[in-house]
């Protein structure tokens, strides 16, 4: 067994299967603020109760996110302490930056959000899902800060006596060449997974006859944030981080676009099967010119390949065909994410919207899917990044933790993987009790809010 194999497929596992609930609670916390800074405004029911009961869920999917974010951290001074032996002086910064600034505000408010409703004035109660929205994007933030850090490496000095890598500058550290890219391309992303998260979850109403005006009004919001954050999250977003990755690490650009053999005038593979033995694509579908235009924005312009590098500073094996896959899985899904969310909104355009019940289903057949898109775009960058746990600075091998060996390894990842098929299957089970259950009755819901205020 090997021990460097094992830590990276626990540390894989942990920070996978947690990644799956911050892109919810990012993106159905601002469609939150929407929802209810309507129903402060208006004074509509219809909202009030939209927001009480998506409200319910992003209570129950952050409390999951916050245990499962807690336990990843600890890999770090468990399987890998080479690596927080060196990275340990830039990162102890962003990290508790994103405790003290970003959770306590985040988990702080949303106490408020979710036991104050009937005790706050309507407009405290909006602010406090407000500040909810802001600290899960700082939180965010901060992550990303981190990780775009081991991406692009700046405001540093190597200190070769004590072996780290030390902060200069906090400016440059956290405003690296890929911060801004990563955290518009993530953060769209996320409300574009919040947004499905809400239209599967209103098509469910609609198609079990639950809720009333709840479902109608909700799919509609959902349909209109989802198909902006599609298309952003695409264009300009996801375009400019793929040129910042073309520019910056030239290594995973050729590895996730499946470019083997550098060349002026590159193409853009639309489809390939990777042969990692020899290593080369078979069965392609290019486009002349296109990767090198969109890269550099010159049709003719050089694009250097895999065969390019030197064998033992790129992905190899199982690690290209993963970054190959996950990224054009990543591009499929989001092509599918905009034709989705245009046809709702010209069905709701031609009133057939909620009449429309193999749509509806679709709907609720996609809520995995932006969840899904997320974790092939973590994979294309952390996998494409290979064989660098912190990019030119320190590889993945020297990263773990010395004294660690590959049995004790095996046995915790054992033993996470049973807990979080429990912890999973219990969300699900819950998730899907509230769900069913549908929202409050309008009359029950104004009764129980007046009853609220007069005791």
């Amino acid at each position: 067994m090997d021990a460097v194999l094992l830590a990276r497929l626990q540390f894989a596992m942990t920070i996978g299967f947690h990644f799956i609930f911050p892109p919810i609670t990012i993106g159905l916390a601002w469609l939150l603020v929407i929802l209810e800074g309507v129903g402060w405004r208006t004074g509509d029911e219809v909202y009030k109760r939209a927001g009480e009961f998506f409200g319910r869920l992003l209570g129950l999917t952050f409390a999951v996110g916050v245990a499962t974010g807690i336990v990843m951290e600890f890999q770090f001074g468990t399987n890998w302490a080479a690596y927080s032996k060196f990275v340990g002086d830039i990162f102890g910064a962003p990290l508790a930056a994103e405790a003290v600034f970003a959770f306590f505000l985040e988990s702080g408010f949303l106490g408020l959000y979710l036991f104050g409703r009937r005790r706050l004035s309507p407009g405290m109660h909006w602010f406090s899902i407000l500040m909810v929205a802001v600290g899960a994007t700082l939180s965010a933030f901060w992550i990303l800060v981190a990780n775009s850090w081991q991406q692009t490496p700046a405001g540093f000095r190597i200190n070769e006596q004590l072996g780290r890598a030390e902060l200069t500058s906090f400016a440059e550290a956290v405003f690296n060449p890929s911060t801004w890219v990563r955290f518009s391309h993530t953060m769209t992303a996320a409300l574009l997974t919040g947004a499905f998260f809400m239209a599967g979850v209103a098509a469910m109403l609609l198609l079990r006859g639950r809720g009333g005006e709840v479902g109608p009004r909700a799919l509609k919001l959902s349909l209109v944030a989802g198909l902006a954050a599609a298309v952003l999250v695409i264009f300009p977003f996801g375009h400019e981080h793929a040129r910042q990755v073309a520019h910056t690490q030239p290594e995973k650009f050729a590895a996730i676009e499946g470019l083997y053999v550098g060349q002026e005038g590159a193409p853009l593979v639309l489809f390939g099967l990777v042969d990692p033995a020899t290593p080369e694509l078979k069965a392609r579908i290019e486009v002349p010119g296109l990767l090198s235009w969109l890269a550099f924005g010159d049709p003719h312009a050089p694009v250097r390949g895999i065969r390019d590098f030197p064998p033992d500073e790129v992905p190899r094996g199982a690690e290209l065909w993963l970054s190959f896959v996950s990224f054009h899985n990543m591009v499929i899904l989001g092509l599918f994410f905009v034709g989705a969310t245009a046809f709702g909104l010209l069905l709701w355009r031609r009133g057939r919207l909620l009449e429309t019940r193999w749509f509806l289903r679709l709907l609720v057949a996609s809520i995995p899917l932006p969840v899904l898109a997320c974790q092939f775009g973590w994979i294309a960058a952390e996998v494409g990044r290979q064989p660098w746990v912190v990019y030119k600075l320190l590889r993945t091998r020297d990263a773990v933790s010395p004294t660690v060996s590959a049995g004790e390894v095996l046995f915790s990842l054992i033993l996470f993987a049973l807990l979080y098929i429990a912890l999973g299957a219990l969300w699900i089970y819950l998730l899907r009790r509230k769900i069913l259950a549908g929202p409050a009755p309008a009359g029950g819901w104004l009764s129980g809010r007046a009853t609220g205020e007069a005791g």
